[in-house]
């Protein structure tokens, strides 16, 4: 998946804004205001995941711990062509997913993202 798929990707989901937080050749997508995304300026993308798919995948080197976002287990992917692109927005959407839960009951129904943690994947 090239730079504009993960853009149509993210951008798809529910209350995802883009921002260029870290320079206009870096995508940042956020929901309520927090990171689940970026797109590298050379075209890697990072993106938060759940504690068994950081070891997964990092183990089995389909991605690699994320720079400077390793501890909160994120992982980075420097050819995202490489992947199946089925695979990759179903990252993308858990991604959204487990930042949106961790957001305040208030900030997500001011999203319209729910009420409780029925988004948690």
């Amino acid at each position: 998946m090239d730079r504009a798929g993960i853009g149509r990707v993210c951008l798809a989901l529910p209350a995802t804004e883009l921002a260029h937080s870290f320079g206009e050749d870096h995508d940042v997508y956020k929901v309520g205001g927090k990171m689940f995304a970026i797109v590298g300026g050379e075209g890697a993308i990072s993106f938060k995941v759940s504690d068994i798919a950081y070891e997964v995948l990092t183990e089995a080197g389909h991605a690699a711990p994320a720079p400077y976002m390793a501890r909160a287990k994120w992982v980075q992917v420097e050819d995202p062509a490489s992947w199946d692109e089925a695979d990759l927005a179903d990252h993308l959407k858990t991604a959204h997913a487990l930042i949106a839960a961790k957001l305040t009951r208030k900030a997500r129904a001011e999203l319209g993202l729910g009420h409780g943690r029925e988004n948690a994947v």
